[in-house]
């Protein structure tokens, strides 16, 4: 399964966090991922890759890194059917309670309006905000969201069990 890992970062957070990414799948899942600045990428470069993983943290007040703000609009012409996108991210569980993670929210609308299947929630336990539109009210995030400025001693031990969630999800519903 090609894998491509799509990331838009400011300070190198979630950049960090696609290049662990990374060495945890490895070629697990038949190839190694490669991956992608979205500031200098076309959106169409999506379409090379059966598995998606996208990067982008939360700025301000619930809003979009710059590079994946200009890149939204891009993504919605895009026909993802058959094809698998899972979101990660940074953000600010205490700075920013009351908008916790929206960029992984935001985005995954887009990306589910192109008929792609949304992969890799994570649970909200251990996290502590007001409110995300990352957060799908059953007790889960659409995603994985990482907190480096609060809980980054948990960073590395979150992205190495989600990695291994992605590579579980992806194996059954590709068999099914």
């Amino acid at each position: 399964m090609k894998t491509g890992i799509f990331y838009g970062s400011t300070y190198g957070n979630t950049q960090e966090a696609g290049e662990q990414l990374i060495g945890l799948l490895g070629e697990t899942l038949g190839s190694k991922p490669e991956i992608f600045d979205v500031h200098s990428t076309k959106a169409e470069k999506l379409l090379d890759y059966d598995l998606i993983l996208v990067g982008c943290s939360t700025w301000n007040v619930g809003e979009l890194q710059d590079d994946w703000d200009d890149k939204q609009d891009d993504v919605e012409g895009l026909d993802l059917s058959g094809k698998f996108v899972a979101f990660f991210g940074a953000g600010d569980q205490f700075g920013y309670s009351d908008s916790f993670a929206d960029s992984l929210g935001i985005l995954a609308e887009k990306f589910a309006e192109t008929g792609a299947t949304i992969i890799g929630k994570w649970p909200t336990e251990g996290y502590e905000f007001d409110f995300s539109r990352a957060d799908l009210g059953d007790g889960f995030f659409i995603g994985l969201p990482l907190d480096y400025d609060n809980q980054g001693e948990l960073t590395t031990p979150r992205l190495t069990q989600w990695a291994a969630q992605i590579v579980t999800e992806v194996s059954t519903l590709a068999d099914s």
